[in-house]
């Protein structure tokens, strides 16, 4: 069996680095080129000192280098542009980018669907954070009050995190209706943080942290806690190569690795 081809957009941020890394140690997959802002050199060096071509424009790359997925880590106004162009050409999608809109969700399924290509967009790639979601979404059921605590590096940009925004949105889904939101005497207060389906989502951002999140839930005389960390970006590893395997096997959106999972 022919190993998958991969082009990677964003191959010198911190994710694309990992993923250029991590693909490289898989034998059922082989990258055939990258895609960044700005490129200094016209080929990227793989770690077994192997080059493939590089270049900042994403449409010659894809032309010239014909691969069957697009692993893409980069941001949603990036993201976007380069959802048109690899569904243009046949190009099936594994997205880890935060911030895509419902619209922008939207818009990858009917272009995914419309070319007959496949296309895997998850909020998060870490298998216990999937799992910790699941576990949210079974405790959901039993307790009426929720709040939500999310922690990463002070370089994310967006806040909350797709993770929290798609756990409290699975939660209340799961419950079947809004959670209860603590009654106050006052108007509410910026710093009770953001409300989300009754779940009020706490974001910290600090040098030092990586990426973590608590799902706190409480009722009449105790609380219960549901927590991930992690501890490097190596652990999402496991998921994009699930993601990558499976991608080219669908048509249209699958949005979350729980599906795939068969959670």
């Amino acid at each position: 069996m022919n190993p998958i081809r991969i082009v990677v957009n964003g191959a010198l941020g911190k994710m694309g680095r990992e993923i250029v890394n991590g693909l490289c140690q898989e034998p059922q997959m082989q990258i055939v080129g990258a895609v960044e802002l700005q490129v200094a050199e016209e080929n990227l060096t793989l770690p077994d000192g192997s080059t493939v071509p590089f270049s900042p424009n994403l449409e010659h790359i894809l032309t010239s280098c014909q691969p069957q997925v697009l692993v893409d880590f980069t941001i949603a106004k990036a993201t976007m542009p380069a959802v048109r162009i690899a569904t243009k050409q046949g190009v099936s999608l594994v997205i880890g980018t935060t911030g895509l809109t419902a619209d922008d969700l939207s818009e990858i399924d009917r272009l995914a669907t419309a070319h007959q290509v496949g296309a895997v967009v998850a909020p998060n790639f870490a298998l216990g954070a999937v799992l910790m979601i699941h576990l949210a979404k079974i405790a959901a059921k039993y307790f009426d009050y929720a709040e939500i605590i999310e922690l990463h590096h002070h370089r994310k940009a967006d806040a909350p995190s797709g993770t929290s925004l798609s756990t409290a949105r699975a939660m209340a889904q799961a419950k079947g209706k809004p959670f209860l939101y603590p009654s106050q005497q006052k108007e509410p207060s910026d710093s009770r943080g953001k409300q989300v389906e009754g779940i009020t989502i706490h974001s910290v951002r600090l040098p030092g942290l990586l990426g973590h999140q608590e799902v706190l839930l409480g009722t009449a005389g105790q609380t219960l806690s549901i927590r991930h960390d992690t501890i490097s970006r190596e652990c999402y590893m496991p998921g994009i190569v699930l993601a990558i395997k499976e991608v080219i096997k669908r048509k249209g959106l699958v949005y979350g690795l729980d599906t795939l999972l068969g959670l």
